[in-house]
């Protein structure tokens, strides 16, 4: 899943040689800014934006892509980075049921697990949001990974002011920088019950072509015990 940036073809490149080798399909979605006419850049980060539920849209392109070839994807893995990696963060929350891996990438906020903060900041009124029970038995079954580089450490994208539209009391509580953030993740995760493979890689800044490397092994290893039956 792409960032603000919408990286998404340089992401399947990236990807290419991993599908090949490991015999998957690999779809990189493209999100288009400022559906709603207002320029927004952000809404699929949060999955809702007005009436558009991006996380059923992403289910739809995989059901497309199943059909095409002839396939059912009833599981999948998904990375994404930065405001993609806030995408991974919720859709896991909302769809566990679907994913055999899932790796959150250096999100600028996070939303922890923490039922006494309202989403998006916490799981707090996730029924009335998602129209379902918030299904912790079914994340703790999704082997997950969380990389960011420990020099992306730049706060002027993340920190979000209390004039921005965006703007959530608390919502910069759960650290100053990237790393900081997604180790309060990784704490949340982990305070549930959730085992949560954690890579911070020196002298690396806000790339996300630079963490794949490290997201394919991740994805390999998986793989591999899947298709074994380990």
């Amino acid at each position: 899943m792409h960032g603000t940036g919408r990286q998404f073809i340089q992401y399947r490149d990236a990807f290419a040689g991993f599908g090949r080798w490991n015999r998957c399909i690999v779809l990189c979605p493209l999100f288009p800014v400022g559906v709603r006419g207002d320029g927004d850049r952000s809404g699929f980060k949060r999955l809702v934006e007005g009436d558009i539920h991006y996380d059923n849209v992403l289910l739809d392109m995989v059901s497309e892509v199943g059909e095409r070839y002839g396939k059912r994807f009833e599981k999948f893995a998904l990375f994404g980075y930065s405001g993609g990696g806030q995408f991974v963060n919720r859709f896991a929350y909302v769809h566990p049921e679907r994913l055999w891996a899932a790796t959150i990438g250096a999100p600028g906020n996070v939303t922890l697990l923490d039922a006494s903060k309202d989403w998006w900041l916490g799981v707090g009124g996730f029924e009335r949001q998602f129209g379902k029970p918030f299904d912790l038995a079914a994340l703790r079954q999704v082997p997950v990974q969380m990389v960011v580089g420990r020099a992306d450490l730049e706060t002027w994208e993340i920190t979000v002011r209390d004039d921005s539209p965006m703007y959530l009391p608390g919502i910069n509580d759960a650290g100053r920088t990237r790393p900081e953030r997604l180790r309060a993740l990784k704490a949340s995760f982990e305070a549930a019950g959730i085992a949560v493979r954690f890579d911070e890689l020196e002298n690396i800044a806000h790339s996300g072509l630079q963490v794949v490397e490290v997201v394919q092994d991740f994805f390999a290893q998986r793989l591999r015990t899947m298709r074994t039956g380990a």
